[in-house]
């Protein structure tokens, strides 16, 4: 049996397949999670969702895992070939007591996983992860007899849920790339549904994932849609990562929207609708939802928060939010837009509403928001066993050079948040970010200034500087 302990991340489970993990060891993985579930629930025979991706190996994974479900005395429910937001809503449509998805969402080929929760619209928060890690290693399971049931064609069931109250009014052209993941399946037709013209691009399914990985972040994608945007003269891009919760946007002009700044976009018609609200949004995000003038208008309040579905999930359930953002592209809609979990298809359908309602281009709604200059989501190497140490070490060299009054391109560092990793922000409202991935081996940078291209690339540069001091830094995926 094989199951490398490093693969129970903060919100959910990661493993190279056959490498890292072996059928036996998700068999084992099963039957924690069966009795993680029970106790939790108290229940004998809890009810269980299962779905998978469209990797070559999900559906053999997603049998054994059941198999290890079923052992424990839980009642699995397979709706079959699905997106993590397809799970989420049948807990709700089904009223089922726990969900599992297998998936590995935009990680490369090889990889897979598994995002669960019992309570209905969460995921699990590291307190889960580590008892399920606990449950799992230590074979603390429970004996117990369930059974398997096929849930038949329900994916019309969350088409029909998604289309039936969205149609938009203004005809809309919009370019739908899946990057060959498991959206295709799903979104081209939801889209047409609610009155899109679409186009689609990658949107057949293809486990190996010929053109490049499933992820709106990925700048090859992003320049992938941005062309067909372009060629198609389309009104807007929409890019979907390879388990559909996730959502990337690219203007009619062909230029990428980071996520944060749509999420503040749709913010805005949301809070004149629904003053008083409350919306939360990752430490990744760009620093104009603080001072924004249409939400601080209609007295709205930001909450800044940990990076990472699970954790915004639960900030938007806890706070009774509107909505959450983050800037890798998972947006959390809540009643009465949505249940709370993240649908990149609910996003995509968002931003639709968004350009039906504003009756102008993304590329005008956009130029509305003060210009800030963003670097990507950058990604270097650092050791699973040592990157939280790495963080811990930068958090304290950046709180020391605030006592110390150090300046960075001549501006002073104002305020430290480190709920998640450090993020430090400069008198003129630039900051910049390093925290650990949660689910790779690698740190995470990003910066942003409302100042200038040249400020955003020396706060990279610094922070650059003080990585490499520790010596534990490898190669960036990407870098400005």
């Amino acid at each position: 049996m094989k199951i490398n302990p490093n693969g129970f991340r903060e919100y959910d489970a990661r493993w190279l397949f056959e490498k890292d993990i072996d059928l036996e060891g998700i068999r084992d993985l099963g039957k924690g999670l069966g009795s993680q579930i029970i106790r939790h629930t108290k229940k004998t025979n809890p009810r269980v969702i299962v779905g998978h991706d469209y990797r070559s190996y999900s559906e053999e994974i997603k049998k054994t895992l059941t198999n290890g479900l079923t052992s424990t005395g839980c009642h699995v429910e397979d709706i079959g070939l699905s997106l993590s937001p397809t799970v989420y809503f049948a807990q709700f449509n089904l009223n089922s007591d726990a969900i599992a998805m297998i998936t590995a969402s935009h990680n490369e080929n090889g990889w897979t996983g598994v995002k669960m929760g019992i309570k209905k619209g969460l995921t699990h928060a590291p307190e889960e992860m580590s008892e399920l890690k606990d449950i799992t290693l230590n074979k603390k399971f429970i004996e117990g007899k369930g059974s398997v049931k096929n849930i038949e064609n329900f994916k019309k069931i969350y088409t029909d849920d998604l289309t039936k109250k969205n149609k938009i009014k203004k005809k809309i052209k919009a370019v739908v790339a899946c990057g060959n993941g498991t959206a295709g399946v799903f979104a081209p037709e939801i889209l047409r549904g609610i009155g899109c013209e679409v186009v689609e691009l990658d949107c057949n399914l293809d486990w190996s994932f010929p053109k490049y990985n499933p992820n709106p972040e990925d700048l090859e994608m992003l320049h992938a849609i941005a062309k067909a945007v372009k060629d198609k003269n389309a009104d807007i891009g929409f890019g979907f990562d390879g388990d559909g919760d996730r959502c990337g946007v690219i203007d009619d002009k062909g230029n990428e929207i980071y996520s944060d700044k749509i999420g503040l976009l749709i913010a805005r018609i949301l809070s004149s609708k629904y003053q008083n609200s409350k919306f939360v949004v990752d430490v990744k995000s760009t620093g104009l939802y603080s001072k924004d003038k249409v939400l601080l208008e209609n007295k709205c309040e930001t909450i800044y928060w940990k990076t990472g579905h699970s954790h915004i999930k639960r900030k938007v359930n806890k706070e009774k939010a509107l909505a959450g953002f983050e800037k890798s592209g998972h947006f959390f809609f809540n009643q009465p837009i949505g249940y709370g979990y993240d649908d990149g298809i609910n996003s995509a359908i968002q931003v639709c509403h968004l350009l039906s309602i504003r009756n102008k281009k993304m590329s005008e709604i956009l130029s509305e928001l003060p210009k800030t200059y963003q670097s990507p989501t950058m990604a270097p190497f650092c050791k699973d066993e040592e990157k939280y140490k790495v963080v811990e070490e930068i958090v304290k060299k950046v709180e020391d050079l605030k006592k110390q009054n150090i300046k960075i391109d001549n501006q002073l560092i104002t305020e430290v948040l480190t709920i998640n990793g450090v993020r430090f922000s400069l008198a003129d409202g630039s900051w910049g970010l390093i925290r650990a991935s949660s689910n790779k081996p690698s740190l995470v940078v990003v910066t942003e200034s409302p100042t200038s291209n040249d400020r955003k690339k020396i706060i990279f540069n610094f922070i650059d500087g003080l990585l490499q001091e520790t010596g534990k830094i490898g190669e960036y995926d990407q870098k400005i």
